[in-house]
């Protein structure tokens, strides 16, 4: 099914209609990302066996496996989306970095 695309196009739209700055879509993509892994690290830990298939069926590990699934008949986006998405995060570490850099000490 689309829903796991629908839902990350949908906040998308959302957060650049709502913030309007590069650094809220780079923050919430940030927040999605972080967000699956936790959910992908508690499918795999967790001993209740509905919980995890319900995870494992309906939410995807992280956002390169959502690209991988909807663009997997054309390596060259892919690719290219994927090299957009590190890009990203590479942003993000550097904001996270300038604001642990700025922040005053006690």
């Amino acid at each position: 099914m689309y829903i796991d695309l629908i839902v990350l196009v949908v906040g998308l739209i959302l957060v650049i209609m709502f913030f309007r700055r590069f650094s809220s879509f780079v923050f919430f993509m940030a927040i999605v990302e972080i967000f699956l892994r936790i959910l992908t690290f508690i499918k795999k830990n967790i001993s209740l066996k509905d919980v995890s298939n319900i995870i494992d069926k309906y939410i995807p590990e992280s956002i390169f496996s959502i690209i991988d699934n909807y663009t997997s008949q054309i390596p060259t986006l892919c690719i290219i989306l994927k090299w957009c998405f590190v890009i990203i995060m590479a942003i993000f570490l550097g904001y996270i970095v300038k604001i642990f850099i700025s922040k005053k000490k006690i």
